[in-house]
């Protein structure tokens, strides 16, 4: 199955500088998340937990794929995204029967209500807060009644564009866990698991989220009460 296109745009300078730079040092990249051998990452395994069977699932951000072809071999109906030509390119090399397509995550060519599940594992935070947050209403309106969002964002108050360490050159957002509880329930998710955690997947501090879109008969039964 090809790559599917769709449009996306850069109107951010630090995106476009983030994406920019993926694209230059995408064989540096895949030296640490190319790699054949595979560990599930802790929060996908509560995730998964939580999962009905062959639930419709978006791995947003998923880079060369290891996690979209973990999750197809897992029986889940699976759709990979990412915003980097040559990352979705290496992951069709490793995983043909996995979807992939070439899109921007504040763009979202996916159906209103159609995902039971969101696997955004370090891509949300390479957004400015603002636009991080319209991506987060969106992916609201495209989960089905209890869908299940998972995401890890980098922890802390500044963000910035990295100047040194590994592939500098990358916007990183950092968040407290109060800012991003707030703009979650304003996006209309419901927090089931929000916990810092250091030196897991990726080195540092990071924000492990857990939030599910209310089912719909517990919103309706909230509008009821309040009238009453």
């Amino acid at each position: 199955m090809a790559i599917r296109k769709t449009r996306y745009h850069t109107t951010s300078r630090v995106v476009a500088q983030t994406l920019e730079t993926y694209d230059r040092e995408v064989r540096l990249f895949l030296t640490r998340w190319g790699k054949r051998r595979y560990k599930r990452p802790a929060l996908l395994v509560d995730w998964l937990a939580l999962l009905p069977p062959r639930a419709v699932l978006l791995d947003l951000g998923c880079g060369g794929g290891q996690d979209a072809r973990y999750l197809k071999a897992a029986g889940y109906c699976v759709i990979g995204l990412d915003c980097t030509l040559p990352l979705l390119r290496f992951g069709k090399t490793r995983a043909p029967s996995v979807p992939l397509v070439l899109a921007d995550m504040r763009s979202l060519p996916v159906r209103s209500g159609s995902l039971g599940g969101i696997w955004a594992a370090a891509s949300l935070m390479h957004l400015p807060k603002p636009a991080a947050f319209q991506v987060l209403r969106e992916l609201h309106r495209l989960a089905g009644s209890g869908g299940l969002l998972a995401a890890t964002l980098t922890y802390g108050t500044r963000s910035r564009i990295l100047e040194r360490g590994w592939i500098p050159g990358r916007y990183f957002a950092r968040w407290r866990k109060t800012e991003l509880t707030s703009a979650l329930r304003r996006a209309g998710w419901e927090i089931v698991t929000l916990k810092v955690v250091t030196n897991q997947e990726r080195k540092g501090r990071w924000l492990n989220l857990l939030a599910r879109r209310p089912p719909v008969e517990s919103i309706r039964r909230g509008r009821v009460d309040d009238k009453i």
